[in-house]
């Protein structure tokens, strides 16, 4: 199944920064920030912030992807939290 690749814009500090992920880890991301009382921009600058090399498009992957594998959909992006990488 092929997921279409959409770009979005945030504002990261202040700075506009595009983004391009496929529609499922947009709405997954949506979901996430959702559930830890936060939008989606905060929710990025949260793992901009926390990531270690590499573009930010994959970190938010890596995010995402790890909150699914743990079942922490919910869990907030803290000083604890590490990239999958």
């Amino acid at each position: 199944m092929k997921s279409a690749v959409t770009k979005r814009t945030v504002y990261i500090d202040g700075r506009k920064t595009g983004i391009s992920l496929e529609d499922a880890f947009w709405s997954t991301l949506k979901g996430i920030a959702q559930a830890q009382g936060a939008t989606v921009t905060e929710t990025v600058t949260e793992i901009d912030r926390s990531r270690q090399g590499g573009n930010l498009s994959a970190a938010i992957r890596l995010f995402v992807l790890d909150r699914v594998r743990s079942k922490k959909v919910g869990a907030t992006v803290g000083p604890d939290w590490q990239p999958c990488y």
